[in-house]
């Protein structure tokens, strides 16, 4: 069972121990249509963007214009209509997929967590990578070496705990930190 989610923020519970925890707000959504694999066709809203592809979604499912992203998920409804929030009570583990924060293109320092060269004057090696080749044999540079590139901005999925589910406030709150930027939409599968 899968549900798309937007990231609050963080917070922490009050109490004899403290914990730190990750406030969910589940998306409302709407089943559009149930395939044969048990997955479904599912619409709920994001941002104002609209395109003609969407228009006609929305017209063949006959949705408002509320509903402007589709999405294909695991899902327990027998027909189409509101999304099934009943199997989030009982949940007591789940797995969580955001993308994660970019940080664009980025040195081997803060990519990799490389120690760097000295500081002083004179080193002329303070955040470079080092020697990257071999000798004369092969002569080239391996595949997969960690050099410098693009950081982030990728799809990280953790396995987390429930703490607790709000089902009037659509708020799920998970024990610990979830990747991505405040306001960021995911998804969280139920595991048991």
């Amino acid at each position: 069972m899968e549900f798309i989610v937007e990231k609050i923020g963080m917070s922490r519970t009050v109490g004899e121990k403290s914990i730190p925890v990750t406030l969910l707000k589940i998306v409302p959504a709407k089943v559009c249509e149930i395939k044969e694999d048990g997955k479904a066709i599912v619409a709920y809203s994001k941002g104002k963007k609209l395109n003609k592809p969407i228009e006609g979604m929305q017209k063949k499912y006959g949705l408002s214009k509320e509903f402007n992203r589709f999405v294909e998920l695991k899902v327990k409804n027998t027909e189409p209509g509101d999304l099934v929030l009943d199997p989030l009570k009982e949940a007591k583990k789940v797995k969580i997929t955001f993308k994660s924060k970019g940080r664009g293109f980025q040195g081997v320092v803060k990519r990799y967590g490389f120690a760097g060269g000295p500081g002083a004057h004179g080193s002329r090696f303070h955040r470079a990578p080092g020697s990257i080749g071999n000798c004369e044999f092969p002569g080239r540079v391996m595949p997969g070496k960690k050099m410098p590139g693009h950081y982030g901005n990728k799809n990280v999925t953790v396995n987390a705990e429930v703490v607790e589910f709000n089902p009037d406030m659509g708020v799920l709150v998970i024990k610990g930190s979830v990747p991505g930027a405040n306001g960021s939409f995911g998804k969280v599968r139920i595991v048991k």
